[in-house]
């Protein structure tokens, strides 16, 4: 089906902010890691998966609308050198998404392609719910102070 230019340039742009999300939380993940604050690696690692079947779903529209999936372009990645740091760099992140999500949604609207539309729908939920899970993580840092925070973050020997 050819689809409108715009809509899949936008596809297409937010497809870069995905895949730039997916590498910018697998290297937190990864460094979580290696601290030894395992349960915030699962959770920031389980989050680069569903960024990844977020630039999944939008590969699969850009085809459908007969364009060509751009996969070579990546923003500016901001790895934080401590936990704090990266959530900030990651709310940063999904701010950043919510607003795209939202403009790209009122292009779809008044294009009239419903089905782009519904697709962007659901994954902006999905990125409302990032925002809501490191906004928590930050209020937790903020309540409970950094060492306690990251004492929580650990998991207990077997």
């Amino acid at each position: 089906m050819k689809g409108d230019s715009a809509i899949i340039d936008e596809l297409n742009s937010l497809l870069a902010e995905e895949l730039t999300a997916i590498n910018q939380y697998f290297v937190h993940a990864e460094m979580c890691e290696n601290w030894g604050y395992e349960k915030l690696y699962k959770l920031i690692y389980r989050r680069s998966i569903k960024e990844m079947k977020h630039a999944q779903k939008l590969i699969e529209r850009v085809i459908f609308l007969d364009g060509k999936p751009i996969v070579s372009s990546l923003n500016e990645i901001h790895i934080g050198n401590e936990v704090p740091k990266q959530l900030r760099h990651d709310i940063d992140a999904e701010y950043a998404a919510v607003k795209h999500y939202n403009q790209a949604i009122k292009l779809c609207r008044d294009k009239a392609d419903s089905g782009s539309r519904d697709l962007l729908e659901g994954i902006l939920v999905e990125e409302e719910g990032h925002v809501d899970e490191i906004e928590a993580l930050l209020d937790q840092i903020k309540q409970m102070g950094l060492q306690i925070f990251l004492g929580t973050q650990t998991e207990e020997a077997e």
